[in-house]
């Protein structure tokens, strides 16, 4: 990181100063300014000073944790909440808050520990609550893991020349919402990467359900990308004129699951002869069992690499300070627009009237609905494809033992059914808030036709939450969930639909028994959960354990 730039947090400022600085203009100058005339005992005094100095100067090192880096800053934190704690500033945040400023005045590679997004702390919950709210706002042990991207010393070699391609050129047009570009974005780096090519910033394809024709630039920070990738895969504005006339194969499919090998095989030759690769289409197809390398890259790009730009990061974290600065809150990422119940061939459960209309979209438009044409309504919902309506979250929430004063920030577009479709959630938690309401007047504006834009203010604002629930999978849920893990193992919590919806549905299970099994049904949240190879687990979902490590240098 460059000297003299001012890293920004809510709550944390650290502005680098170096060693000379702090004596510029001060009394203390004319100590270290050699004169043509001087005393012994003005020597013996300059002396005295430099060796008191140097001891002091030992005695803070000692005082403080060791770090690899010399950090010379100034700290500065306003007054917490009276039911805050100082202690509740992790010590991975300050780490990445501190990361990456150097002793020297060079323009280098920035530490990684200096790229991501830092959530602001968590809150230290106390006063009268009961053993299940206790419980449910306590955080998971980290048994010891930290985000530990260490890549071999292959891929290391092979980076000093892959990071200097101007040959070979990698276009890829990535479509869907935010958070399935991102994937494609970031399976477009790894796939850049295998091929040792360059990639042109990615392409934000129009999206006609949404309406939103948003460029990479509009949503991303393009130097950050490009910054932060430069030692694994060079990243280009656009195509160089050398090329812009070349032969460009066009392709438009892809198999499902294809592994580095396959992409290799299949487009390395091509690509050396015509100079320019146009991908189109790539949503999920690469292989989520990649060598190690590739993963650590594939969490290099989305942990690290993939920062909002500016004026998305500044309202979403304006946004997450006014939550939380309120106290605790939980984020829940409700799936309840119209789209999602066509998509889903699922049922809102909101009496007749709307799910006739769900249901005529779906008889007209079966090319929305998304596998298995042939389970009913009733077999989708009891097998956890559907996402949870209202009802059945208020129900989840208080068999984990969330209290009713609990705040609660509703990420997602507006559900079908307006306030009849929230209106159980409300009876049971009155304290609910939306980024509309968060706002103040015209701070959302620029963003109002920017379905992707306002998706990442609630991707923020999520972020920063105490506890993360999602009401259905889906990109944005798998996203936060790693992101989180990665960031301090904050607390997230998968719904197990599929064994907690028979419970639920169980009237002779009393309240008491219904919160015993379904906090027990979930107490992996408490604990790291490591990916799983043979259920295809992305890495960007679980980052334990190629992403996180118990040793080695680490990301902090």
């Amino acid at each position: 990181m460059a000297r003299g730039r001012m890293i920004k947090n809510p709550f944390i400022t650290v502005t680098p100063r170096s060693f000379s600085q702090l004596f510029t203009g001060s009394a203390l100058t004319s100590l270290f300014l050699p004169k043509r005339t001087s005393s012994p005992s003005l020597s013996i005094f300059v002396l005295s000073f430099v060796v008191s100095f140097t001891f002091l100067g030992i005695s803070i090192v000692r005082f403080f944790p060791s770090s690899q880096d010399s950090i010379h800053c100034s700290v500065v934190t306003p007054p917490l909440p009276p039911s805050l704690h100082p202690s509740s500033y992790s010590q991975i945040i300050l780490a990445a808050l501190l990361a990456g400023i150097n002793s020297h005045n060079e323009i280098v590679e920035p530490r990684l520990g200096s790229t991501v997004m830092v959530p602001l702390p968590i809150h230290l919950v106390s006063g009268n609550l009961s053993e299940e709210e206790t419980d449910f706002w306590r955080q998971p042990d980290g048994k010891g893991y930290r985000p530990c991207l260490e890549f071999g010393i292959g891929y290391r070699k092979k980076s000093a020349t892959i990071s200097k391609e101007k040959n070979r050129f990698l276009v890829v047009v990535v479509a869907g919402g935010l958070n399935q570009q991102r994937n494609q974005i970031i399976d477009a780096v790894v796939i850049a990467r295998i091929l040792e090519a360059s990639l042109v910033v990615p392409i934000l394809q129009v999206n006609h359900i949404w309406e939103d024709d948003s460029e990479f630039s509009d949503i991303y920070d393009v130097e950050h990308f490009k910054k932060t990738l430069q030692a694994d895969v060079r990243v280009v504005s656009s195509l160089p004129s050398s090329h812009l006339m070349a032969k460009q194969t066009i392709v438009t499919h892809i198999p499902y699951n294809v592994s580095p090998l396959w992409i290799r095989a299949r487009f390395f030759k091509q690509l050396n002869l015509e100079g320019v690769l146009v991908i189109k289409g790539l949503d999920s197809k690469l292989s989520k069992n990649l060598p190690p390398d590739l993963q650590r890259l594939k969490c290099k790009v989305a942990f690290h690499a993939l920062r909002f730009s500016r004026p998305i990061l500044e309202l979403g974290n304006q946004l997450a300070r006014r939550m939380w600065i309120e106290g605790p809150y939980i984020a829940l990422h409700l799936r309840l627009e119209k789209d999602v119940w066509v998509r889903t061939g699922c049922l809102t459960g909101l009496g007749p009237e709307y799910d006739n209309i769900v249901t005529q979209l779906q008889k007209s438009q079966p090319q929305y609905l998304t596998g298995r044409v042939n389970m009913s309504y009733t077999q989708r919902r009891l097998s956890g494809l559907c996402p949870l309506n209202a009802l059945e979250m208020a129900r989840l929430l208080k068999a984990l033992g969330a209290p009713r004063s609990a705040r609660l920030y509703l990420a997602g577009g507006k559900p079908f059914g307006g306030t009849k479709a929230l209106q159980p959630l409300a009876s049971e938690f009155p304290h609910l808030v939306t980024k509309e309401a968060l706002a103040r007047d015209g701070e959302l504006s620029p963003f109002l036709n920017r379905s992707s834009a306002l998706a990442a203010i609630d991707y923020i604002v999520s972020f920063n939450s105490d506890i993360f629930i999602p009401s259905h999978g889906g990109n944005m849920a798998r996203a936060l969930v790693g992101h989180r893990a990665y960031m301090g193992h904050r607390k997230s919590i998968r719904p197990n639909k599929r064994a907690m919806l028979p419970v639920f549905d169980d009237r002779t299970i009393s309240d008491k028994e219904l919160s015993s099994i379904i906090r027990t049904m979930h107490n992996k949240s408490l604990n790291p959960e490591p990916r799983r190879k043979e259920m295809d687990k992305d890495v960007i979902s679980y980052p334990v354990p190629e992403c996180m490590c118990r040793h080695g240098d680490g990301v902090f």
